[in-house]
């Protein structure tokens, strides 16, 4: 069984916990292990390390490699497919399952989210094999027992029973349903639908040969394109759901009877969180972080600084570096209506938090104002950032740990901690960590214009433009 994993989400419903460049899949909200690395390790269950594939945001594409070399896993670099755009999730999956027929020939693959959270028991091993046998007739949704009506998640109606030698596998699917009201949602649960995980189990040839009838437009932005990109400009936005699972007359469903969370809402991800004696759902973050509750009850909270509510019940309370959400449980579906708001605005706290991640290291936003920024630089160890130079701005280089090799101008120098550098505008140069440990750096920028975009980069290790 081959798997391709889904991993260029946005997660605009879980803002400020994650943002563009650090979206949910990526995020270790609930422990140290992001949910990417969590779907990585049960495609292992199934799947070895060169028959996993990756499609995600180009991005994104030094996350997927930091995730997976903490895993102590290397996946061959075709394995990593990097979308140009997003175009919802049938040109990801369809590009996905191409480069999988190419490279082994017609295969089961399991496609798989990388951002929900799932139990892998028995029960889990015994649905993806009786996926498997299906998978060469029919292609295979997983649907969840509901636990309660449920408004967020689509249904799907079960069918035609299948069965093999007597045994029960599958059924055939009925009908798919949109997310519905509540009291439709009763009623589904009554008549035994499923909620619609979002996993499927595809044969590539039956899948390809779906795409070609039902979605021909797809189909033809990849067929015989001279690149991604033009395949991806080609390409309508449609979701797989919309555009093959609701018209094909080959769709089955496998029941799923594991614990399944999609965490698309704060109201999801406080279900999965152990509760205290109030039934307040706390993580916080930071030596110096703490929650103290006085009288308050069913609360979602989430933190990185010492925090305390008084008499208040069934609220979200999300407090990040920069941005603090304050909502009630059962309206954090309307989070995304923020998100919206913040991108109209341009607001870089749509984008990145305090702390944004690079390939060789992390910066953290200490302070900021009109015409100035103070950073803290973390540089790994025999990582370089990109020969670089601004137009707007200088910039002051202090030592805090470490030792740094730095170029300014025609100069290099080694300083240690306590020693300091100063780059004015225009000027090439480069920051380097040869040493054993992390170096940490405080950077001070003044300027005009203070943003993330005045980069020119003559040279970079990690391919950047």
């Amino acid at each position: 069984m081959k798997t391709l994993i889904l991993a260029g989400g946005r997660g605009t419903r879980l803002w400020p916990l994650s943002r563009e460049l650090m979206p949910k899949q990526f995020v270790r909200f609930l422990d140290d292990r992001s949910l990417f690395q969590k779907t990585v390790e049960r495609a292992l269950t199934f799947s070895k390390p060169n028959e996993i594939f990756v499609v995600t945001n180009k991005a994104y594409r030094f996350r997927v490699l930091d995730d997976l070399r903490e895993l102590g896993l290397e996946l061959p670099e075709e394995n990593i497919l990097l979308e140009p755009m997003g175009k919802n999730t049938l040109p990801a999956i369809f590009w996905g399952i191409m480069k999988i027929h190419e490279n082994f020939g017609d295969s089961v693959v399991a496609v798989l989210p990388s951002d929900h959270m799932i139990e892998v028991n028995e029960a889990y091993e015994r649905a993806f094999k009786n996926a498997e046998r299906l998978a060469r007739d029919y292609l295979v949704t997983f649907g969840i027992k509901p636990t309660r009506p449920h408004t967020g998640y689509g249904y799907i109606k079960p069918g035609e029973a299948l069965r093999e030698e007597g045994e029960l596998i599958g059924y055939r699917v009925d009908e798919f349903k949109e997310k519905p009201d509540l009291e439709t949602a009763k009623r589904y649960v009554e008549n035994g639908y499923y909620w619609n995980s979002g996993m499927f189990m595809f044969s590539s040839g039956v899948f390809i040969e779906e795409v070609k009838r039902l979605a021909p437009e797809v189909y033809s932005a990849f067929e015989g394109a001279e690149s991604v990109e033009n395949a991806y400009d080609a390409s309508p936005e449609i979701s797989v759901d919309y555009g093959i699972m609701e018209k094909t007359d080959k769709a089955a469903v496998v029941p799923l009877n594991a614990y399944w969370n999609d965490l698309g809402s704060f109201d999801a991800i406080y279900e999965v969180i152990e509760k205290d004696e109030g039934g307040n759902a706390v993580r916080v973050d930071g030596r110096k972080s703490e929650y103290i509750s006085i009288g308050s009850r069913n609360n979602l909270v989430m933190t990185n600084r010492l925090t305390a509510t008084v008499g208040v019940e069934d609220l979200i309370i999300i407090d990040t570096d920069d941005a603090l959400l304050v909502a009630h449980r059962g309206d954090s579906q309307k989070v995304k209506e923020v998100y919206k708001l913040l991108k109209e605005r341009e607001d870089e706290r749509v984008f990145v938090h305090r702390t944004a991640y690079r390939p060789w290291g992390s910066y953290t936003v200490l302070e900021e104002g009109e015409r100035y920024k103070i950073k803290r630089i973390t540089v790994l160890p025999g990582k370089k950032l990109s020969l670089q130079m601004h137009y707007h701005r200088s910039e002051h280089w202090v030592v805090v740990r470490g030792t740094a090799k730095v170029i300014v101008g025609d100069r290099e120098v080694l300083l240690r901690p306590g020693e300091s550098t100063f780059i004015p505008a225009g000027v090439k140069h480069r920051l380097e960590n040869p040493g054993k440990v992390v170096l940490e750096v405080i950077e001070t920028q003044i300027g005009e214009y203070l943003g993330e975009d005045d980069i020119v980069r003559f040279a970079d290790d990690f391919g950047r433009e």
